[in-house]
């Protein structure tokens, strides 16, 4: 039994690398990726559903908007990458079109797809922070299953490590200077992890805490640029560098203290979430309308 042991010890003191990231289906490429993105997506339209619907609003109404806001976050994520890495692309601008192979930053996600939130309520008639909060819970759970995504492509990793969870990266996926080092921090898996304990929180969260229109949303955005700040730092591919910091190091403080603001901004303003946030959700007598008249015998001091 110590023999056996010792003969798979060395396969057991780190996590292999896919041999690829694309399948075929008879002729047709599959790649993984892409399959990580569109499950992600599926799975936060559902759940925006679930939240909506228990905000007392219809399902549908996520179904309506859904596709512009995909467009819209994928327009926005590979619009900020190529602004933020289009060195990349200066000897391959087909390269560019490429989005399968990668390349999808989630700055430009958030962009892109809060613009797209902003006009397409706007244009329903229905109540974008209210959106906002709906998709928050949802969209973190997409992003736990699209950084599997970056395991197929054996990207986005992390210092070298000689952790039993440490992952093996082959020798032309290493960047220069790392060709030495055969096993690195899995960062793919420390923020999906992350994501998915973020995601049980706010589902958690917003069934007991009474939050005001926009917290919820803020919230998932204060609570994700925090640990994405500590995993952006530990990550080694090539990026540009502001005062020894990575821009998308930068990127991330800076919202995380807009986004904190936001939440502080939007509990002052006492407008209270609709549905699941509210006390009606709890059984709890709901505040009076101010316009309606005062029961009989009941008056001011």
């Amino acid at each position: 039994m110590g023999v056996v042991l010792a003969s798979i010890a060395p396969y057991l003191a780190y996590i292999p690398s896919p041999a690829r990231g694309v399948y075929y289906v008879g002729p047709i490429p599959l790649h993984v990726y892409g399959l990580m993105l569109a499950i992600g997506v599926l799975a936060a339209t559902r759940v925006a559903e679930i939240q909506w619907a228990r905000a007392g609003h219809e399902p549908k109404d996520i179904a309506e908007i859904a596709v512009g806001v995909i467009i819209g976050g994928v327009v926005g994520a590979r619009a900020y990458h190529l602004m933020t890495d289009y060195q990349l692309y200066t000897h391959d601008w087909v390269k560019a079109l490429k989005i399968w192979d990668g390349g999808l930053s989630i700055w430009g996600v958030l962009g892109g797809g809060i613009i797209a939130v902003v006009i397409l309520t706007r244009r329903h008639h229905y109540d974008t922070l209210g959106i906002m909060d709906a998709l928050a819970p949802g969209i973190v759970l997409a992003q736990a299953i699209g950084r599997w995504g970056n395991y197929f492509n054996q990207e986005l990793f992390g210092t070298p490590s000689k952790l039993p969870w440490a992952l093996e990266i082959d020798p032309a996926k290493r960047p220069a200077g790392y060709l030495q080092y055969a096993t690195f921090h899995p960062t793919f898996l420390y923020e999906s992890l992350y994501c998915l304990a973020i995601f049980g929180f706010l589902m958690w969260a917003t069934r007991h805490i009474r939050f005001q229109r926009g917290q919820v949303a803020a919230l998932y955005i204060a609570l994700y640029t925090f640990g994405r700040f500590w995993f952006e730092n530990m990550r080694i591919d090539p990026a540009h560098h502001v005062a020894g910091l990575r821009i998308n190091a930068w990127v991330t403080l800076g919202i995380f203290i807009v986004a904190v603001a936001w939440f502080v901004l939007a509990g002052r303003a006492g407008e209270h979430a609709d549905g699941p946030y509210t006390s009606e959700a709890s059984g709890a007598p709901s505040a009076p309308d101010p316009a309606s008249p005062e029961p009989e015998g009941v008056g001011a001091d």
